[in-house]
């Protein structure tokens, strides 16, 4: 999968868009998966088709019956009947055939939607970061919706329409095949209508696809840093800005309808030409006596069913462009290979019916954590991360402190793997952190920090993302690690209680208490708390630290510490200042050495005081 040159601008770069022949090979793939469902609505849809094409040439039958004089109404009652019963199967087998296909898209998109959700989560987090948030809620959103849309609607329409235009073409040949050929005048105008909308849609419709992107990033931006915006007085130029985005995004959006608009009116002159052409060779041939007049009628009902399944299958190019568009994207986060691993499901540590894969075995004869010349840039050419030499031996704790943008966060992340260093090695456990598999490097090390996030549902269910198979009495012993078991048993209903969005609201320091019973329930060998107390505040901050402190107990921990008290619990403690570690030591002897963290535990003692 290629990155196109336009998606990627300095160090912002989107996600991959697959290409159309990537699409193709994902959805074939996925249709060979569950052949029979395929094939069975395939076998209804043609049958019903089928029994559609009767219908004409009954009705030319009753027109021949008609012409001959015929008046007695027994003759037309079989011809009559045909019609009826026509119609009732071709409603029946086509309704069923339809919903088969609708079931079947809706199945295999539902597939390809978690398997990029999966893809997401098991991406590095500074890849979705050049990339935007914007750009993934786009597409596991808008683009989804659009699929879903093609998938209920568009698809089975299209199936149908395919096979109503080759079968009638069959029939308008045993007909007479100069019927055929003056239908098939029609083509050449139908075909430049097509080309001209290609090259008119196509790079619209893309446009609209990416400032639909850039316009949800640009609310998400300003919704997440609502309080900064405030702060500094941005509100009217987000406000403007967003109104910009908003406004590209009605533009693209009406000048694709101009231009479906106006391949309406091609797709009307080419049906128009086409019928005249087939009126006209009926006419000659039914003067001539090449067929009779009840053939000819027949030919021009079977060339008349064709406006409908042709038009829809033609306009329909628009929105194949769409769906198309949005499929190349979903299509793309879907084959985004994860951080190290390439299965589907690669994100769902403990699913239903898989091992969970084994952390790596801490052993006394390897650091648990070891970095070697460490170094990581956001921005190419601005390093803000060592280099950085660091052991951390199995068991223990080890704080990070120093002002802010010290490369504290960085270091914290590059060690849990969410951000890879630019440059240097990473090991756990003695095996580089780039070598393990995403799932298993989950199981390893788990990073917990500020943003908490409680996810909409019961409180258990929230507590069962870190161990699916987790029992009731494992997620309280959980709680009560962290002490939170108390008022978790509090709740109106217990674990059952709906928390999140539509739910109980948590308060800062239960949300926290929830991220890291998390943490004990999935219990990996190595954690990193990234100030992970800081959004308590003073209120809650013993609470905060106490439950940190059961969380942590028996792992090798690396904490940067929003509190200095943290820092004196630890085995070791770091100074960090400009991306290096410039002091490390115990707490105690730290304070002697008179250095930097000793003026911060006078400033911290003071302000305390």
């Amino acid at each position: 999968m290629t990155e196109r040159p336009d998606e990627a601008a300095g160090d912002r770069m989107s996600l991959p868009t697959a290409t159309p022949a990537e699409v193709r090979a994902e959805l074939w793939d996925r249709v060979r998966r569950r052949p029979g469902l395929p094939l069975a609505a395939l076998a209804l849809v043609v049958t019903g088709v089928v029994a559609g094409l009767a219908i004409p040439r009954a009705l030319g039958r009753v027109v021949d019956l008609v012409a001959s004089g015929g008046h007695q109404v027994s003759a037309v009652t079989t011809p009559v009947v045909v019609v009826a019963v026509a119609c009732l199967a071709q409603a029946v087998l086509s309704g069923f055939g339809d919903a088969l296909v609708a079931r079947g898209g809706e199945e295999m998109l539902a597939d390809l939607r978690e398997t990029a959700l999966s893809r997401a989560m098991a991406t590095p987090l500074d890849r979705l970061e050049r990339s935007g948030t914007g750009d993934l809620v786009s597409r596991v959103s808008a683009d989804v919706s659009v699929l879903a849309d093609a998938v209920r609607e568009m698809v089975p329409q299209l199936a149908d329409a395919v096979l109503q235009i080759a079968l009638t073409f069959v029939a308008l040949l045993l007909l007479d095949w100069r019927f055929a050929v003056a239908s098939l005048l029609v083509v050449p105008l139908q075909w430049y209508a097509v080309r001209w909308l290609l090259r008119h849609s196509r790079p619209v419709r893309r446009a609209e696809r990416v400032a639909q992107g850039t316009q949800a990033q640009t609310i998400l931006e300003s919704v997440d840093g609502v309080h900064t915006v405030r702060a500094f007085r941005l509100t009217p130029r987000r406000l403007a800005l967003t109104g910009d985005r908003s406004r590209e995004v009605r533009d693209l959006a009406l000048l694709s309808t101009r231009i479906g608009t106006r391949f309406f009116g091609k797709l009307n002159g080419a049906e128009w030409t086409g019928l005249s052409a087939l009126l006209v060779v009926g006419y000659l041939l039914t003067r001539h006596g090449g067929v009779g007049i009840g053939t000819a009628s027949a030919a021009a009902l079977y060339f008349a069913r064709l406006f409908d399944p042709i038009n829809g299958l033609l306009s329909s190019f628009d929105d194949v462009q769409s769906a198309g568009a949005a499929a190349a994207r979903v299509v793309g986060l879907a084959r985004m290979p994860g951080a190290g691993d390439v299965h589907d499901g690669d994100a769902d540590d403990g699913a239903a019916g898989e091992a969970r894969p084994e952390a790596l075995p801490m052993t006394p004869s390897e650091p648990a954590v070891s970095l070697r010349g460490v170094t990581h840039a956001y921005v190419t050419g601005h390093q803000v991360l060592g280099p950085v030499d660091l052991d951390i031996v199995a068991g223990e704790r080890v704080a990070v402190v120093g002002t802010s943008g010290a490369g504290k966060s960085t270091l914290a992340k590059v060690v849990a793997g969410v951000h890879r260093p630019t440059g240097g090695t990473v090991r756990l456990g003695g095996v580089p952190q780039d070598e393990l598999p995403a799932r298993r490097l989950r199981r390893t090390v788990a990073l917990v920090n500020q943003e908490t996030h409680v996810f909409a549902g019961s409180l258990g269910d929230d507590l069962r993302l870190a161990r699916p198979d987790a029992t009731d009495a494992e997620l309280l012993d959980a709680l009560a690690t962290v002490d939170a078991r108390a008022w978790a048993e509090e709740l109106p209903e217990g674990l059952g209680t709906r928390v999140g969005q539509g739910g109980l609201r948590l308060s800062p320091v239960r949300a926290q208490q929830l991220a890291l019973a998390r943490l004990v329930l999935a219990d990996p060998p190595v954690a990193v708390l990234d100030e992970a107390t800081a959004e308590a505040g003073s209120a809650g901050s013993r609470a905060l630290e106490a439950a940190a402190e059961g969380a942590l107990r028996g792992r090798t921990a690396l904490v940067v510490a929003h509190r200095l008290t943290q820092a004196v619990r630890a085995d070791r403690v770091l100074v960090m200042e400009r991306g290096r570690i410039v002091e490390q030591g115990s707490h105690e002897e730290l304070v002697a050495a008179g250095g930097r963290y000793a003026a911060l535990w006078e400033a911290w003692s003071g302000a305390r005081g």
